[in-house]
């Protein structure tokens, strides 16, 4: 819902900077991100110049200027800015209201109240999505961290013997840092697999974790939150009726919690289980007496859904069937016509403000809903993300669920002849747009990762033609290793050993893909550029760690007289009652955009835009060689793979020039 920005002077010594100047860096960099938080501005500064707190704001609870931040206890001792929803504050400041004086009705006030009271274990308290930086003057504390998904964006670095935290990259521009290539992360696919991005020396905050200084002194990370499964050959005592209920009442509950706002709230509709349920779930809430947003009324006409729609033809389109499940529910259903010309309008500035990289254009599809739900004048909407990580839908997660049987759960109608049989005639996931090349794995990863496949996937999914100095002096690395050596020891272990194959692809998965490129690239920067909130309701962490706690043999099962399997399994049997038989029965269809496009249409014109030999060479890092003929080859050809490569590339042309980064070289490179 909001900006941030922040920097703290490290060393006893800093160098002097006027006031003036912090000042009006602060102001630039809160420029920089002005679409996040068109409302209010405010910033902070210590009287010693050190440390530096600035704060945009998008209103939606307490509309007032009481919620306007940065703020500050009683004492002025502790100063905060927060970016994010925070539920079950209202408990909170029922509790904390006899030790704490909030001077407003605004969710992430909690923020202060709650690091007085439990110190640095306030983070297990915060439920939602966020990212906030908090300053304490008298321990000489600094803290910044996010929500335990990634929902909320938040970087950092080091320039000018300051340490900067954001949350976005480019608000750095603002201090005086100048981008640089990183090539061997580039090379490695640190932006994917560890804490680096593309971008020299700035790290992002990992989910779940918290980044402190003391006393201006060593910048250290930890971790406070992670995701944890049961030991594999732990028998489920539960009933399949008993977690059924437990996923049902635990989505609710997470639903039900995001309604709550001073602003009206709409829904983003696919035709997708997901997000089916979730508006589905708007509606029996509602009926029951809910108040959604701003509005206490009844009238379900009144409830709007926002869905992509692309041309019939393209193959990829889901809006009839969303359109159906909106008729059902009797509520407004918005399409949103993207054509691709809307998709080529869109497409650098998809990049500039989620900062990630997906090859494909998918982003710019939703990009143009969420300006469509800020012109219905809608700053909050409910999304369905998070459901495939932890209910196992994709499709390449069937292959990990059927490394091993489940020993956990046994179902009355096993048989196991039919297992095998239907085992034995399952597919493999099929990657459209995807090649496998580059430094073999060791076998030794494969044995840490218990042989799952989905790092693997994840290394084709930028593909780029790396020039060749940059191979010979990074690629001897390979990127599944990288991630497995970023891991601590008790997960390599429990990957390896502990958890059944499909909960570590889920973990591997979550922990990667998901939170840079997923919830970046279609996530909060993306509805954020036109002031939408988005919540996904999936991710509340109540319901994530039970999910996570289910047989995966209950997340994928087997129907033994077909011989088949059935993805999100107790997930569909969950939210039968919200959704529509054909939504209940449909199977599992990613939001894609169409790969295929006219010669000579507004898509190929802008990517031979982008995709020239001089953007190309002034990289550094990509073999022109390589890349010539890529683009007609994708819009020509009709090559899936040549499209996204070529994406691929085109996104960081856009980065280069927005961002300024000079040419990589190899003597420049570290």
């Amino acid at each position: 819902m909001c900006g941030i920005t922040s920097f703290l002077s490290l060393g006893q010594t800093p160098a002097p900077r006027e006031r003036e100047q912090l000042e009006g860096e602060i102001n630039e960099s809160l420029e920089i991100v002005k679409h996040r938080g068109p409302d209010a501005s405010g910033k902070w500064i210590s009287a010693d110049n050190r440390v530096g707190l600035g704060h945009v704001r998008l209103s939606i609870v307490d509309l007032s200027a009481s919620g306007n931040q940065p703020f500050h206890d009683a004492s002025n001792d502790v100063y905060a800015v927060v970016n994010g929803e925070l539920y079950d504050h209202e408990r909170y400041r029922a509790e904390l209201s006899a030790e704490y004086d909030f001077r407003g009705n605004s969710d992430c006030e909690i923020v202060l109240a709650l690091y007085k009271h439990y110190g640095l274990d306030f983070l297990s308290h915060l439920r939602g999505e966020f990212a906030l930086v908090l300053w304490d003057a008298k321990r000489e504390f600094f803290l910044a961290t996010r929500d335990r998904y990634g929902i909320k964006s938040l970087y950092y670095t080091v320039s000018g013997g300051r340490l900067l935290v954001a949350t976005e990259m480019k608000q750095f521009l603002a201090y005086g840092w100048q981008a640089e290539w990183d090539v061997r992360s580039i090379v490695e696919r640190g932006l994917i697999f560890d804490d680096r991005t593309v971008l020299d020396g700035v790290k992002k905050i990992l989910p779940g974790q918290y980044l402190v200084s003391r006393n201006y002194g060593e910048i250290q990370t930890r971790k406070y939150w992670d995701m944890h499964y049961p030991e594999k050959f732990t028998k489920e005592v539960r009933t399949e009726e008993e977690m059924i209920e437990g996923v049902r009442q635990r989505l609710l509950d997470a639903v039900r919690v995001r309604l709550r706002a001073d602003v009206p709230v709409g829904i983003y509709l696919s035709g997708g289980i997901d997000s089916s349920a979730i508006a589905g779930m708007v509606v029996h809430l509602v009926k029951e007496g809910a108040k959604l947003g701003d509005s206490s009324s009844q009238d379900l006409s009144r409830i709007q859904c926002f869905t992509v729609q692309f041309d019939k033809d393209s193959g990829v389109d889901e809006s009839d069937v969303a359109q159906r499940t909106a008729e059902f529910l009797g509520v407004k259903f918005n399409p949103v016509h993207v054509t691709e010309e809307v998709l080529a309008e869109r497409f650098e500035k998809a990049i500039w403000y989620s900062e990630a990289f997906m090859a494909d254009v998918n982003g710019a599809g939703k990009l143009a809903m969420a300006e469509v739900a800020h012109n219905a004048g809608f700053k909050v909407v409910i999304t369905g993300e998070g459901s495939d990580e932890h209910f196992a839908g994709y499709s390449y997660f069937q292959d990990e669920f059927l490394l091993e049987e489940d020993p956990s759960w046994t179902p009355d109608d096993y048989d196991k002849a039919k297992y095998e049989e239907a085992v034995s005639k399952a597919g493999t996931a099929k990657f459209a747009g995807y090649k496998f090349s580059g430094t073999p794995t060791l076998p030794s990863t494969t044995r840490t990762l218990n042989n799952t496949r989905i790092a693997g996937i994840l290394k084709g999914a930028i593909p780029l033609s790396i020039a060749p100095w940059a191979l010979e002096k990074y690629g001897a690395s390979d990127a599944q290793t990288v991630f497995a050596d970023s891991l601590d020891g008790e997960v390599r272990h429990a990957i390896a050993k502990r958890w059944h194959p499909l909960h570590g692809a889920e973990y591997i998965w979550t922990k990667t893909a998901f939170q840079m490129s997923l919830l970046r690239y279609l996530g909060d920067n993306i509805d954020m550029a036109y002031q939408v909130e988005s919540r996904p309701a999936f991710l509340d962490h109540n319901l994530t760690e039970y999910a996570n706690n289910l047989p995966p043999s209950l997340k994928i099962k087997c129907n033994y007289d077909s011989g088949t399997f059935t993805e999100k399994y107790i997930l569909r049997e969950a939210v039968k009652p919200f959704v529509t038989e054909e939504i209940y029965k449909r199977k599992k269809q990613p939001y894609v955009a169409p790969m295929r496009y006219a010669v000579d249409g507004p898509m190929h014109r802008k990517l031979k835009e982008l995709v020239s030999q001089e953007n190309v060479e002034a990289l550094g890092f990509v073999d022109w060689e390589e890349t010539q003929g890529l683009v007609e080859k994708a819009i020509v050809g009709g090559d899936n793979f040549a499209f996204r490569a070529a994406v691929a590339i085109a996104q960081y042309v856009v980065l280069s020039k927005r961002f300024g980064v000079k040419r990589a070289t190899p003597e420049g490179a570290r």
